[in-house]
């Protein structure tokens, strides 16, 4: 799920690549017939006029104004994709894997990833508003941080 660029409406999508628009989210396609692995996530472009779909595979679908830079599709994975986030200008994106594993396509840049002798499953990632950075997030609530992600702990 993610809001349109007025935060006023949302794009929802199914695990079977199905896009729903909520309020005046417009939908511009979706990839339902192409996935070999289900949808595990998506990102609004800047413009608010596309998105992209991830699978769990790495495989990476545009509509709208969303480019393709690349996928993982292609790859084997020691861990599925779990979730993508877009870059501030729209001409890339992240995709984060269970394991921690970060890839970056188009202008997105590698800041770092947790070491892979960690046993923790990972299950979203946010970017900075500043886009040089971005945190990974554990299931049991770890969050790491990289670039100019500020670290805070909980107390």
């Amino acid at each position: 799920m993610v809001p349109t660029r007025d935060d006023a409406s949302y794009w929802l999508a199914a695990q079977n690549g199905s896009v729903f628009g909520f309020g005046d989210a417009t939908v511009y396609g979706s990839p339902r017939e192409h996935l070999r692995a289900p949808s595990v996530g998506m990102a609004a472009t800047p413009s608010g006029h596309g998105y992209w779909l991830v699978a769990a595979d790495g495989g990476i679908f545009g509509y709208g104004d969303a480019r393709f830079y690349g996928s993982t599709g292609s790859l084997r994975l020691n861990s599925p994709v779990i979730g993508m986030s877009a870059t501030a200008d729209g001409r890339g994106y992240w995709l984060v894997a269970a394991d921690g594993g970060i890839f970056g396509d188009g202008d997105a840049r590698f800041y770092g990833s947790p070491s892979d002798d960690t046993l923790l499953r990972f299950v979203g990632m946010a970017v900075t508003g500043t886009g040089r950075g971005y945190w990974i997030t554990a299931a049991n609530g770890q969050v790491f941080a990289y670039r100019d992600a500020p670290h805070s702990t909980m107390d």
